[in-house]
């Protein structure tokens, strides 16, 4: 079992009917000034990853803490409709979280959140895991609004030791994180306890911080991964957009594959469905495991990134976070 720790929420996306790519993209008002209308979609990065995971046939459970208005029924129908063990979901009467998308005219979304006294916030830590979960996943807000941050901390640092893998996707929201450099730092200390980091071009700049390496953004990013890795990670997974992924291993690897071309409605959901295709290829190579990663060859490497490259693709091709199933990918 694969365990998908973190925050569940509603995302409120403009519709695309009520506006054109002339207006500067889906948030903008119309040229009469009318806004438009903001369709709920069931989101957040950690939520998105354990639904694709279950879509993409692995077992998989979700922890975390959802609200009991309608909202957070929503999403538990969201996870068994997804196959998703919900068993280690904590509930509370506080509201769900809303996230606000701002759709650009390339499909790239920018949120903003209201996110104040609401039900995943005050996530705890929980006595023990199911004997059968062998990885865990976590990632995006659910580290950075506390209490519930320092409850993931710890979950993390406890099955780490334990030996279970684990996988981080810092999924950077600059707007919820009041001091970067204490993030940075607290990013830093999590690294000796993550087998598989996997982020954004734009996330690992961010991270990186305003003394990043000089040279090109690349030279920058790699800079960082390498870093980064002395630290703790048997490999990381840069995310680069339609240039594709490259993995980063701490043996001195490198494996770049191009991304797959699509008609890209927006990207909505695209890097959780790269975080549960990773995972579910290297489960099929054997590989849920610090040892078994580090062993990876550049062909395995391959593979593993053109499925999460491919997964992504079907993601970006239509509205909202709606990961594929695995007959789609079977092909």
């Amino acid at each position: 079992m694969i365990v998908v720790a973190g925050e569940a929420l509603i995302d409120l996306v403009p519709s695309p009917q009520d506006t054109s790519p002339s207006d500067g993209g889906t948030g903008a008002a119309t040229a009469d000034g009318r806004l438009p209308a903001l369709l709920p979609r069931r989101g957040g990065g950690p939520y998105n990853t354990a639904v694709a995971l279950g879509r993409l046939g692995s077992p998989a459970a979700f922890c975390s803490r959802i609200s009991t208005d309608s909202f957070g029924e929503a999403l538990l129908q969201g996870l068994r409709g997804g196959g998703v063990d919900t068993s280690l979901v904590q509930r509370g009467g506080e509201p769900t979280t809303l996230a606000v998308a701002d759709i650009s005219a390339d499909g790239s979304a920018v949120y903003g959140f209201y996110a104040d006294g609401t039900a995943d916030r005050l996530f705890t830590l929980p006595p023990a895991l199911p004997a059968a979960a062998r990885a865990l996943s976590l990632g995006t807000c659910s580290l950075v609004l506390e209490p519930g941050a320092s409850a993931y901390e710890s979950l993390l640092r406890r099955e780490a030791r334990r030996g279970v893998f684990t996988a981080l996707d810092p999924n950077i929201r600059p707007g919820l994180i009041p001091d970067p450099d204490a993030y940075r730092a607290r990013f830093r200390s999590w690294l000796p306890d993550i087998a598989l980091l996997k982020l954004s071009e734009e996330d690992a700049l961010w991270l990186a911080g305003p003394g990043a390496a000089p040279g090109g953004t690349w030279e920058a990013v790699t800079a960082a991964a390498k870093g980064w890795l002395a630290a703790g990670p048997a490999a990381i997974v840069l995310t680069r957009g339609g240039d594709g992924l490259t993995v980063l291993t701490r043996g001195g690897g490198e494996v770049t594959v191009p991304g797959e071309r699509v008609t890209v409605v927006d990207t909505i959901g695209a890097g959780d469905t790269v975080n549960a295709a990773l995972l579910h290829r290297l489960d099929v190579h054997g590989a849920l495991s610090y040892a078994a990663v580090a062993a990876l060859g550049d062909d395995d490497w391959r593979d593993i990134l053109r499925f999460a490259a491919r997964a992504a693709a079907v993601t970006c091709s239509r509205a909202g976070a709606e990961p594929p199933f695995a007959t789609e990918l079977a092909a």
